[in-house]
């Protein structure tokens, strides 16, 4: 038995057919445009944020004074072993002294990011750590505000301690570690010793003209 087909009913349903694609389509348009106007309003934001924080890592790596130019506009890309490296470089009346760089190791959670400043003589002026997730209570000691650790390598450099010497004591170096979390400052000390290696290499690219 057949249902009588009521007026209008099947071009009803083949109006509403049609209708449901287009309003897909434009319900993903709208989406769409909300996603990037949201991405674009919080991009500046966002990236305004990052500079004001790196610009405060950056004064907690240097001496007061030490460098009187804009670290962060004044940068240089120098081949590192990894890829390219950032490079801040420092003056002083108009000469280079000093260069501001990020390195990173595994660590034993992950990452262990860090930035650090060298002068031209490749002494170490201070070490912060950008990122970690280390163990809260142990491996999160090479965070400034959790323990001091970190501005002991403040005035090392390649020929003090010497490079063999360059690990934490427990492998026969000059380095602290932490009861517990021996795996966290190794991955420190070698990106810092890392980071001395690259300096050295790279000396005369990234002070330019200076002997």
């Amino acid at each position: 038995m057949s249902v009588p087909e009521t007026p209008g009913g099947i071009a009803a349903i083949r109006e509403r057919l049609g209708y449901q694609p287009v309003l897909l389509a434009v319900s993903a348009l709208l989406a769409g445009a909300a996603l990037t106007w949201a991405h674009g309003a919080t991009k500046a934001p966002i990236a305004a944020a990052e500079a004001t924080d790196l610009r405060n890592t950056l004064a907690q790596v240097m001496p007061e004074g030490f460098a009187d130019n804009d670290l962060l506009a004044d940068v240089v890309e120098v081949d590192g072993a990894r890829g390219p490296v950032r490079v801040h470089v420092a003056r002083r009346a108009g000469a280079t002294v000093g260069a501001v760089f990020r390195m990173a190791e595994r660590g034993y959670a992950g990452e262990v990011a860090l930035l650090m400043a060298v002068d031209a003589d490749g002494r170490v002026l201070g070490v912060r750590v950008l990122k970690h997730a280390e163990t809260p209570g142990l491996g999160d000691k090479i965070d400034r505000a959790k323990s001091p650790w970190i501005d002991g390598f403040a005035g090392k450099s390649l020929a003090e301690p010497v490079p063999a010497q360059w690990a934490v004591k427990k492998d026969g170096g000059v380095f602290d570690a932490f009861a517990g979390a021996t795996i966290t400052p190794r991955a420190v000390v070698k990106a810092v010793r890392s980071g001395l290696e690259f300096f050295s290499a790279q000396r005369a690219e990234i002070l330019g003209d200076r002997t």
